[in-house]
Protein backbone atom coordinates (compact mmCIF):
# COMPACT_ATOMS: atom_id res chain seq x y z
CA UNK A 1 0.00 0.00 0.00
CA UNK A 2 2.76 2.57 0.90
CA UNK A 3 4.16 2.65 -2.83
CA UNK A 4 0.71 2.73 -4.41
CA UNK A 5 0.09 5.94 -2.17
CA UNK A 6 3.46 7.26 -3.10
CA UNK A 7 2.59 7.09 -6.58
CA UNK A 8 -0.71 8.86 -6.47
CA UNK A 9 0.30 11.49 -3.72
CA UNK A 10 2.68 13.83 -3.67
CA UNK A 11 1.80 15.71 -0.43
CA UNK A 12 2.61 13.95 2.99
CA UNK A 13 -0.84 15.08 4.40
CA UNK A 14 -2.39 13.58 1.53
CA UNK A 15 -4.29 10.05 2.18
CA UNK A 16 -4.83 7.53 -0.70
CA UNK A 17 -8.51 8.47 -1.39
CA UNK A 18 -7.28 12.20 -2.22
CA UNK A 19 -6.04 10.89 -5.30
CA UNK A 20 -7.82 12.11 -8.57
CA UNK A 21 -10.28 9.21 -9.49
CA UNK A 22 -10.89 8.68 -5.36
CA UNK A 23 -11.54 12.27 -4.70
CA UNK A 24 -13.84 12.62 -8.14
CA UNK A 25 -15.73 9.47 -6.75
CA UNK A 26 -16.38 10.62 -3.49
CA UNK A 27 -17.40 14.41 -4.90
CA UNK A 28 -20.20 11.90 -6.72
CA UNK A 29 -21.02 10.39 -3.41
CA UNK A 30 -21.70 13.05 -1.89
CA UNK A 31 -23.74 14.66 -4.36
CA UNK A 32 -25.79 11.13 -4.92
CA UNK A 33 -26.51 11.45 -0.75
CA UNK A 34 -27.64 14.66 -0.88
CA UNK A 35 -29.89 13.96 -3.69
CA UNK A 36 -31.54 11.03 -1.32
CA UNK A 37 -31.25 13.25 1.73
CA UNK A 38 -33.43 15.37 -0.73
CA UNK A 39 -35.58 13.17 -1.65
CA UNK A 40 -36.60 11.85 2.57
CA UNK A 41 -37.06 15.35 3.22
CA UNK A 42 -39.32 16.03 0.33
CA UNK A 43 -41.32 13.13 1.55
CA UNK A 44 -41.41 13.51 5.18
CA UNK A 45 -41.77 17.49 5.57
CA UNK A 46 -43.91 17.65 2.69
CA UNK A 47 -41.98 20.34 1.07
CA UNK A 48 -44.10 20.34 -2.22
CA UNK A 49 -47.48 21.63 -0.24
CA UNK A 50 -45.16 24.50 1.27
CA UNK A 51 -44.54 25.22 -2.20
CA UNK A 52 -48.24 25.69 -3.21
CA UNK A 53 -48.31 29.47 -3.17
CA UNK A 54 -45.82 30.12 -5.51
CA UNK A 55 -49.05 29.42 -7.89
CA UNK A 56 -48.62 26.75 -10.67
CA UNK A 57 -47.18 23.53 -10.30
CA UNK A 58 -44.48 24.43 -13.12
CA UNK A 59 -43.46 27.28 -10.51
CA UNK A 60 -43.96 25.03 -7.80
CA UNK A 61 -41.63 21.97 -9.69
CA UNK A 62 -39.22 24.94 -10.49
CA UNK A 63 -38.26 25.71 -7.18
CA UNK A 64 -38.28 22.18 -5.92
CA UNK A 65 -35.85 21.77 -7.93
CA UNK A 66 -33.56 24.43 -6.64
CA UNK A 67 -34.84 23.29 -2.88
CA UNK A 68 -33.89 19.74 -4.08
CA UNK A 69 -29.86 20.71 -3.59
CA UNK A 70 -30.32 21.52 0.15
CA UNK A 71 -30.18 17.43 0.83
CA UNK A 72 -26.12 18.31 -0.58
CA UNK A 73 -25.61 20.50 1.89
CA UNK A 74 -26.59 18.45 4.76
CA UNK A 75 -24.62 15.43 3.11
CA UNK A 76 -21.83 17.46 3.15
CA UNK A 77 -21.62 18.55 6.84
CA UNK A 78 -21.50 15.02 7.58
CA UNK A 79 -19.32 13.91 5.26
CA UNK A 80 -16.90 16.69 6.84
CA UNK A 81 -17.68 15.94 10.63
CA UNK A 82 -17.95 12.33 11.09
CA UNK A 83 -13.99 12.45 9.38
CA UNK A 84 -11.83 14.37 11.58
CA UNK A 85 -9.56 14.09 8.57
CA UNK A 86 -12.17 16.20 6.57
CA UNK A 87 -13.20 18.79 9.12
CA UNK A 88 -10.89 21.72 8.19
CA UNK A 89 -13.16 22.13 5.21
CA UNK A 90 -15.74 23.01 7.39
CA UNK A 91 -14.17 26.23 8.38
CA UNK A 92 -14.31 27.17 4.50
CA UNK A 93 -18.14 28.01 5.18
CA UNK A 94 -16.70 30.36 7.97
CA UNK A 95 -17.50 33.78 7.52
CA UNK A 96 -14.38 34.84 9.90
CA UNK A 97 -14.52 36.99 12.50
CA UNK A 98 -13.44 39.95 10.72
CA UNK A 99 -16.33 39.84 8.75
CA UNK A 100 -13.94 38.93 5.65
CA UNK A 101 -16.44 36.13 4.44
CA UNK A 102 -19.73 38.49 4.42
CA UNK A 103 -16.96 41.36 1.96
CA UNK A 104 -16.45 38.53 -0.37
CA UNK A 105 -19.92 37.03 -0.70
CA UNK A 106 -21.05 40.92 -1.61
CA UNK A 107 -18.12 41.15 -4.25
CA UNK A 108 -19.17 37.61 -5.55
CA UNK A 109 -22.76 38.94 -5.72
CA UNK A 110 -21.85 42.31 -7.83
CA UNK A 111 -19.27 40.43 -10.01
CA UNK A 112 -22.54 37.66 -10.75
CA UNK A 113 -25.11 40.75 -11.58
CA UNK A 114 -22.83 42.54 -13.03
CA UNK A 115 -21.20 39.99 -15.76
CA UNK A 116 -24.26 38.68 -16.43
CA UNK A 117 -26.34 41.71 -16.95
CA UNK A 118 -23.68 43.36 -19.16
CA UNK A 119 -23.95 40.64 -20.94
CA UNK A 120 -27.93 40.65 -21.03
CA UNK A 121 -27.78 44.59 -22.46
CA UNK A 122 -26.13 43.92 -24.83
CA UNK A 123 -27.64 41.15 -26.25
CA UNK A 124 -30.74 43.63 -25.77
CA UNK A 125 -28.85 46.11 -27.49
CA UNK A 126 -27.85 44.30 -30.33
CA UNK A 127 -31.69 43.38 -30.71
CA UNK A 128 -30.70 39.66 -29.83
CA UNK A 129 -33.29 39.45 -27.59
CA UNK A 130 -36.74 41.25 -26.43
CA UNK A 131 -37.34 41.77 -22.70
CA UNK A 132 -41.16 42.53 -21.48
CA UNK A 133 -42.28 43.06 -17.62
CA UNK A 134 -43.76 40.16 -16.50
CA UNK A 135 -44.64 40.04 -12.56
CA UNK A 136 -43.24 41.86 -9.50
CA UNK A 137 -43.55 39.86 -6.37
CA UNK A 138 -41.33 40.48 -3.68
CA UNK A 139 -41.81 37.90 -1.37
CA UNK A 140 -41.49 35.07 -4.33
CA UNK A 141 -38.67 36.94 -5.88
CA UNK A 142 -36.97 36.60 -2.62
CA UNK A 143 -37.71 33.26 -1.91
CA UNK A 144 -36.60 32.30 -5.42
CA UNK A 145 -33.02 34.08 -4.05
CA UNK A 146 -32.83 32.11 -1.29
CA UNK A 147 -33.45 28.46 -3.40
CA UNK A 148 -30.91 29.80 -6.29
CA UNK A 149 -28.14 30.49 -3.27
CA UNK A 150 -29.47 26.81 -1.61
CA UNK A 151 -28.75 25.41 -5.80
CA UNK A 152 -25.51 27.21 -5.95
CA UNK A 153 -23.90 26.65 -2.82
CA UNK A 154 -24.10 22.80 -3.27
CA UNK A 155 -22.91 22.89 -6.24
CA UNK A 156 -19.75 24.79 -4.91
CA UNK A 157 -19.68 23.11 -2.18
CA UNK A 158 -19.07 19.66 -3.96
CA UNK A 159 -16.09 21.73 -6.66
CA UNK A 160 -14.85 24.47 -5.39
CA UNK A 161 -14.59 22.85 -1.13
CA UNK A 162 -14.56 18.96 -1.07
CA UNK A 163 -13.21 18.21 -4.27
CA UNK A 164 -10.84 21.21 -4.70
CA UNK A 165 -9.81 20.99 -1.13
CA UNK A 166 -9.02 16.57 -1.21
CA UNK A 167 -7.06 17.23 -4.26
CA UNK A 168 -5.26 20.46 -2.52
CA UNK A 169 -4.42 17.68 0.52
CA UNK A 170 -3.20 15.08 -2.20
CA UNK A 171 -0.77 17.01 -4.88
CA UNK A 172 1.83 19.71 -4.27
CA UNK A 173 0.58 21.61 -7.66
CA UNK A 174 -2.63 23.51 -7.08
CA UNK A 175 -2.84 23.61 -11.04
CA UNK A 176 -4.67 20.15 -10.24
CA UNK A 177 -6.90 20.74 -7.69
CA UNK A 178 -7.76 24.15 -10.69
CA UNK A 179 -7.90 22.02 -13.66
CA UNK A 180 -9.64 18.92 -12.05
CA UNK A 181 -12.17 20.12 -10.18
CA UNK A 182 -13.13 22.60 -13.60
CA UNK A 183 -13.83 19.55 -15.56
CA UNK A 184 -15.63 17.54 -13.47
CA UNK A 185 -18.11 21.04 -12.85
CA UNK A 186 -18.07 21.54 -17.06
CA UNK A 187 -18.73 17.80 -17.01
CA UNK A 188 -22.16 18.06 -14.48
CA UNK A 189 -23.46 20.36 -17.31
CA UNK A 190 -22.88 17.40 -20.17
CA UNK A 191 -26.89 16.67 -20.21
CA UNK A 192 -27.96 19.92 -19.94
CA UNK A 193 -30.31 21.37 -22.28
CA UNK A 194 -28.50 22.92 -25.75
CA UNK A 195 -25.01 23.23 -24.38
CA UNK A 196 -22.47 23.97 -27.10
CA UNK A 197 -19.19 24.01 -26.97
CA UNK A 198 -18.48 27.61 -26.55
CA UNK A 199 -20.68 26.99 -23.15
CA UNK A 200 -19.00 23.86 -22.24
CA UNK A 201 -15.46 26.42 -22.40
CA UNK A 202 -17.06 28.99 -20.74
CA UNK A 203 -18.20 26.65 -17.82
CA UNK A 204 -14.22 25.62 -17.32
CA UNK A 205 -13.70 29.19 -17.44
CA UNK A 206 -15.82 29.84 -14.19
CA UNK A 207 -14.27 26.52 -12.90
CA UNK A 208 -11.14 27.78 -12.92
CA UNK A 209 -11.91 31.81 -12.26
CA UNK A 210 -14.07 30.26 -8.35
CA UNK A 211 -10.67 27.88 -8.06
CA UNK A 212 -8.73 31.10 -8.04
CA UNK A 213 -11.07 32.77 -5.78
CA UNK A 214 -10.58 30.20 -3.06
CA UNK A 215 -6.63 30.04 -3.63
CA UNK A 216 -6.17 33.38 -3.65
CA UNK A 217 -8.29 34.78 -1.68
CA UNK A 218 -9.59 31.72 1.03
CA UNK A 219 -13.23 33.01 -0.09
CA UNK A 220 -15.52 30.38 -0.99
CA UNK A 221 -18.41 32.78 -0.21
CA UNK A 222 -17.71 34.57 -3.14
CA UNK A 223 -17.77 31.77 -5.68
CA UNK A 224 -20.87 30.75 -4.41
CA UNK A 225 -22.75 34.43 -4.48
CA UNK A 226 -21.07 35.29 -8.08
CA UNK A 227 -23.13 31.76 -8.75
CA UNK A 228 -25.62 33.34 -7.29
CA UNK A 229 -25.65 36.27 -8.60
CA UNK A 230 -25.23 35.08 -12.25
CA UNK A 231 -27.91 32.26 -12.61
CA UNK A 232 -30.44 34.57 -10.19
CA UNK A 233 -29.84 37.47 -12.76
CA UNK A 234 -30.32 35.75 -15.87
CA UNK A 235 -33.15 32.95 -15.06
CA UNK A 236 -35.32 34.57 -11.84
CA UNK A 237 -34.65 38.56 -12.91
CA UNK A 238 -34.55 38.73 -16.53
CA UNK A 239 -36.10 35.31 -17.36
CA UNK A 240 -33.36 33.82 -19.27
CA UNK A 241 -32.44 29.90 -20.17
CA UNK A 242 -30.12 28.77 -17.08
CA UNK A 243 -27.83 26.48 -18.49
CA UNK A 244 -30.41 25.71 -20.99
CA UNK A 245 -33.26 25.57 -18.21
CA UNK A 246 -35.90 28.20 -18.46
CA UNK A 247 -37.34 29.76 -15.31
CA UNK A 248 -41.05 29.30 -14.23
CA UNK A 249 -40.69 32.51 -12.38
CA UNK A 250 -39.26 35.79 -13.48
CA UNK A 251 -39.48 39.56 -12.75
CA UNK A 252 -39.29 40.06 -16.93
CA UNK A 253 -40.26 37.82 -20.29
CA UNK A 254 -38.06 36.49 -22.85
CA UNK A 255 -40.21 37.00 -26.10
CA UNK A 256 -38.41 33.29 -27.08
CA UNK A 257 -40.00 33.61 -30.94
CA UNK A 258 -38.08 37.15 -31.74
CA UNK A 259 -34.75 35.87 -29.75
CA UNK A 260 -31.48 34.64 -32.77
CA UNK A 261 -28.34 34.30 -32.33
CA UNK A 262 -26.30 36.49 -31.29
CA UNK A 263 -22.49 37.82 -29.61
CA UNK A 264 -24.03 37.68 -26.33
CA UNK A 265 -26.64 35.23 -26.83
CA UNK A 266 -27.13 31.83 -28.03
CA UNK A 267 -30.58 30.59 -28.69
CA UNK A 268 -30.18 27.16 -27.61
CA UNK A 269 -28.10 27.66 -23.81
CA UNK A 270 -28.82 31.26 -23.51
CA UNK A 271 -26.13 33.90 -22.87
CA UNK A 272 -24.21 31.16 -21.33
CA UNK A 273 -23.64 29.32 -25.51
CA UNK A 274 -22.12 33.22 -26.47
CA UNK A 275 -18.95 34.08 -27.60
CA UNK A 276 -19.43 37.53 -25.96
CA UNK A 277 -19.93 35.89 -22.29
CA UNK A 278 -16.65 34.10 -22.43
CA UNK A 279 -14.92 36.89 -23.04
CA UNK A 280 -16.20 38.85 -20.63
CA UNK A 281 -15.92 35.19 -18.39
CA UNK A 282 -12.37 35.41 -19.70
CA UNK A 283 -11.11 39.27 -19.36
CA UNK A 284 -12.27 38.96 -15.49
CA UNK A 285 -10.52 35.66 -15.41
CA UNK A 286 -7.05 37.07 -16.90
CA UNK A 287 -7.54 39.78 -14.31
CA UNK A 288 -7.75 38.00 -11.30
CA UNK A 289 -4.43 36.31 -12.52
CA UNK A 290 -2.70 39.50 -13.10
CA UNK A 291 -3.82 41.61 -10.43
CA UNK A 292 -2.13 38.52 -8.08
CA UNK A 293 0.71 37.76 -10.01
CA UNK A 294 3.52 36.46 -7.94
CA UNK A 295 1.35 35.64 -4.99
CA UNK A 296 0.87 32.48 -3.59
CA UNK A 297 -2.10 30.93 -1.60
CA UNK A 298 -4.14 32.79 0.76
CA UNK A 299 -4.49 29.91 3.26
CA UNK A 300 -3.37 26.30 2.85
CA UNK A 301 -5.36 24.20 5.29
CA UNK A 302 -3.16 20.90 4.91
CA UNK A 303 -0.30 23.07 5.94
Amino acid sequence: MGDFKSRLITRKTGFWMDCIPAAVFLSLMLMLAGLVFSAVLDHVLGVRTWLQGLGSDTAVQFAQFYLDFFGIWIAFFLFTESSKANRPMLSCLSFGKDRRGLRGAGIGLALGFLTNGFCILMSCLLGDIHLTFNAFQPGVLLLFFIFVTIQSGAEEIVDRCYLYQKLRRGYTEPWVAVAINALVFMAMHFTNDGINTIGKVQIIEIGVLFSLFVYYYDSLWTAIMMHTGWNFTQSIIFGLPNSGTVSAYSLFQLEAASARNGLFYNVNFGVEGSIGAAVVIGILLAAVLVKNRGKGEKRDLWA
